[in-house]
């Protein structure tokens, strides 16, 4: 199963206010107050009049994202900073292997990364999304790292990070799904039998 992901991930009040009047930013909700805005071609283009461009080649180190940050996207997302920090990041994993690359801006510059790992033999907390999202503040939860602790798992790739956030859905989505048809069987089970027919008592 492969997953891809390509965006920007903040404060949600910070990135509802920055992409106001945008026509092609879409928000998917996280826990903890986070959202994540998926970066398309036609969000780059609006952001900076321009169409993106890609890296040649697979990333690493020198060139750690598949999508080259120009000098106005860059621009953008460190004006957004101004406001709280904002974190650029990517992923694609195919069969089990893969990269995943990160950078964070605050206060209108960068302050971290940016920072690749296509190996992943270090501490999970040191993996270059996780680390990330520490710098944004994401708090330890009950889920196994920020990077789950913020649903960023629920979807598996950009299309369905718009379609997530063109629904409102959060990503306990699926949980709470299950949690309600859970409900619903255990409220059938406990219903009371049915009154019975007065042949059924014996009554001729």
């Amino acid at each position: 199963m492969s997953y891809r992901l390509s965006a920007v991930v903040a404060d949600a009040e910070l990135l509802r206010e920055e992409i106001r009047g945008l026509d092609h930013a879409v928000l998917g909700e996280l826990r903890q107050d986070f959202a994540l805005l998926p970066v398309t071609p036609q969000l780059v283009d609006e952001l900076t009049g321009t169409p993106p461009d890609y890296a040649v080649g697979e990333p690493g180190a020198e060139q750690p994202f598949t999508l080259v940050l120009s000098r106005a996207l860059v621009e953008a997302l460190a004006r957004w900073s101004r406001r709280g920090p904002v974190a650029y990041v990517e992923a694609e994993f195919a069969g089990g292997a893969g990269h995943q690359a990160a950078v964070v801006w605050l206060g209108g510059e960068r302050s971290w990364g940016p920072r690749f790992d296509a190996v992943f033999d270090g501490p999970r907390g040191q993996w270059p999304i996780n680390a990330a999202l520490v710098e944004l503040g994401v708090e330890p939860g009950t889920w196994i790292d920020p990077f789950a602790e913020l649903g960023l798992h629920v979807e598996r790739d950009t299309a369905g990070w718009l379609a997530h956030g063109r629904r409102g859905l959060s990503v306990d989505y699926w949980d709470e799904l299950a949690e309600e048809w859970e409900e619903q069987e255990s409220a059938v089970g406990q219903q009371p039998d049915r009154p019975r027919s007065v042949e059924d008592w014996g009554i001729p």
